[in-house]
């Protein structure tokens, strides 16, 4: 088994997506059951970039943002964790923002979305010079949650995985569906989703997702990645994370992978006493990246992934902030007490 370690293998790995602030309800509290909202800089892509800056790696958040000081601050959060922001571009529009009631118990989180006008939203498909932005990069990373966003963000994600391909660059495409989104955006997500992942090299994806796009059930995970190999030339690798929640305070975490040459499964893992699930998702695309690129074998990049998404569970906010020594440390088995 090759070990996923910091430090090996640094790769520049591109992000595109909208950078979002977040307002939560303090503590437990329902939203605006006490005049207070906390703050974290997030979005889906630059969560991931965000991880793999803190796992070695050059990582390059590319977005449109407005230029007020919302969207200054957010920027500097991303540089803060070591995100090079230089190809954000900003246009007309705001800030996009969703608020987040934390759960607890049986009451499950609840996420109200704010992105529509947003400068990102708004932005033309060409706001981006991507012969610049993929300059000397090796992944290109995008979300299904993009497309969501409005037509304009549709036509960016595709443009940009076609420009990264056309680059040889290679291709990460989250299906991250977004049913609230979608519904508020209207139209038919399957044609778009479809056109993405048609693009990708590694598709992070459920069965569920691979049915709404292929138009094909599937009864497992292996079953589904079979339909998405045989409808889609590029990719390679299909990966996802398997989750029981018993609690919004306890869930049990697995990852499974699968490729043309087979599968890998990890064990479950018990997630109990959990601080902030969002993110957790992103966390594991940024480890399984961080395998793949480490040179790590399948078994140990997807174990190495599911382990980072388990750490961000513990984590406030939207970042995963664990290095790759934390991420190891919690595979060891070596408990959870101090470290001295």
């Amino acid at each position: 088994m090759i070990p996923v370690t910091e430090g090996k293998h640094v790769a520049r790995i591109v992000c595109f997506g909208e950078i979002l602030i977040r307002l939560s309800a303090p503590g437990r509290e329902l939203m605006l059951q006490t005049p207070r909202l906390e703050s974290h800089v997030g979005g889906a892509e630059a969560n991931v970039a965000v991880s793999l800056a803190r796992l070695g790696h050059e990582a390059r958040a590319v977005s449109v943002l407005p230029d007020n000081a919302l969207a200054h601050g957010a920027l500097g959060e991303l540089r803060r964790w070591g995100v090079d922001t230089r190809h954000v571009a900003f246009g007309a529009g705001r800030m996009g923002l969703y608020f987040l009631t934390p759960g607890a118990g049986q009451r499950p989180a609840d996420v109200l979305y704010d992105r529509a006008h947003s400068a990102f939203a708004l932005a033309a498909p060409e706001a981006i010079d991507w012969g610049a932005a993929l300059a000397g990069a090796d992944w290109l990373h995008v979300s299904g949650v993009t497309p969501a966003v409005s037509v304009n963000g549709a036509g960016a994600a595709l443009r940009a995985m076609k420009a990264a391909r056309a680059a040889g660059v290679k291709v990460s495409c989250d299906a991250n569906f977004r049913a609230r989104l979608w519904a508020a955006r209207g139209g038919d997500p399957k044609p778009v989703l479809d056109a993405l992942f048609a693009e990708a090299d590694l598709a992070f994806a459920e069965a569920r997702d691979i049915a709404l796009v292929a138009g094909e059930r599937a009864e497992s995970s292996e079953a589904a990645a079979q339909i998405a190999f045989a409808r889609y030339p590029h990719l390679q690798r299909i990966a996802h994370t398997e989750r029981k929640v018993i609690s919004a305070d306890h869930h049990e975490l697995s990852g499974v992978s699968v490729t043309r040459a087979g599968a890998a499964r990890t064990r479950a893992h018990a997630v109990a006493g959990i601080v902030d699930r969002i993110g957790g998702g992103d966390a594991f695309a940024a480890g399984l990246l961080h395998g793949l690129v480490s040179g790590a074998d399948e078994q140990a990049m997807l174990d190495f992934a599911v382990a980072a998404a388990c750490l961000k569970h513990y984590i406030p906010g939207d970042f995963n902030l664990a290095t790759a020594d934390d991420v190891a440390f919690y595979l060891s088995n070596s408990g959870s007490d101090v470290r001295r």
